[in-house]
């Protein structure tokens, strides 16, 4: 199919490029008009239109499931408002803050756990609101790292950027920005020259950590993407998201952290699905994450183990929820093939 120039933004354009049926429209209208849609030409390729069960387009393209809600979903599902002192800011952790400087990404997951809050012409930060945020920084020396967040901050332009991390760059107790996105997948062209040295602070860390679930993410043009900017000094880590149909299984997710590691780039969190509305069908339960892990151990470099974590609903932060492998006294490890051991051995 020709390559497309332009972001599907509506279920018409969807059926128009053959990623949903015509007989689906109104149902998926009814999706699309609740939850933001967007998907990147890139993806677009990407996705196997052969497959029904293709795992990009599971992230991408909306499903009536989504409007099925189940009681223990939340608007908010990872507490941000209850840590919102001013507007932008979340103030979770002692030493680091989110700062939400965008309400707009490139793509538009259907998992998102800010789904409720992002999409077009939600906007951003106005200047006042970055100016209060700023000052709460300021105002706050514990506070070590500022990690750009929103939406995606990347769908900012380069002199927006440059002007935020300037700004983040002047405070002197600030010394690591991080900053979080899936442009360098999903839209690797905006990873230009001009954004590269927008995303640089001087006498300051800068990390960029990629969203990315799927080994087909990492495209040619996206691996690039991802090379500018490390070749630039900016170090890259990774999270993804656990996903029923899309990485659930050892060779998928395996597949992914290696892929990641021959970009350079070092996986750093595999999420526990959010409690967000309308998600059930994408969420896996802990014990399968849990299986997964141990199979990831067993079967894959160190290098390519992140940790599995659970944002606890309401608030209470990121726990990591991996497997265990020592008994409650200490007295028994257990081997990645599942093998147990006295420790110390016995003579």
């Amino acid at each position: 199919m020709k390559s497309r120039s332009t972001t599907l933004r509506t279920v018409d354009a969807l059926c128009r490029s053959a990623l949903v049926p015509r007989e689906r429209l109104d149902e998926l209208a009814a999706v699309a008009a609740r939850y933001a849609v967007a998907i990147t030409p890139l993806m677009a390729d990407a996705i196997d239109r052969g497959d029904p069960r293709d795992p990009i387009a599971r992230q991408f393209v909306p499903d009536a499931r989504e409007l099925i809600e189940q009681p223990e979903e939340r608007r908010d599902p990872i507490g941000d408002d209850a840590f919102s002192p001013v507007a932008g800011v979340v103030h979770r952790y002692p030493d680091r803050v989110l700062l939400k400087v965008v309400n707009a990404c490139a793509v538009y997951c259907r998992f998102c756990f800010r789904r409720e809050m992002v999409g077009p012409g939600r906007g951003g930060l106005s200047p006042a609101a970055l100016a209060a945020a700023l000052d709460y920084i300021r105002g706050h020396p514990q506070i070590w790292e500022v990690i750009l967040t929103g939406g995606d901050p990347l769908a900012l332009s380069a002199r927006r950027i440059e002007d935020v991390v300037k700004k983040i760059a002047a405070i002197a107790h600030v010394k690591i920005i991080r900053v979080h996105t899936r442009v360098p997948a999903v839209a690797p062209e905006r990873i230009t020259p001009a954004l590269v040295r927008a995303l640089r602070a001087r006498n300051k860390a800068t990390f960029v950590v990629l969203h990315a679930n799927h080994p087909r993410e990492l495209t040619k043009q996206a691996r690039a993407a991802c090379a500018r900017l490390i070749d630039a000094g900016i170090p890259m880590l990774s999270q993804s998201v656990l996903l029923r149909g899309v990485n659930d299984d050892v060779e998928a997710l395996g597949a992914l952290m290696r892929a990641l590691v021959e970009c350079r780039i070092k996986p750093y969190y595999l999420h526990h699905g959010d409690l967000a509305p309308g998600t059930a069908h994408l969420r896996t339960s802990i014990a399968e994450g849990q299986a997964l892990m141990r199979a990831l151990r067993g079967r894959y470099s160190g290098l390519c183990q992140p940790s599995y974590v659970l944002d606890i609903p309401d608030g209470y932060g990121k726990s990591p929820i991996g497997p265990n492998y020592l008994s409650e006294d200490g007295a028994v490890v257990e081997d990645f093939n599942g093998r147990r051991h006295a420790y110390p051995p016995r003579t």
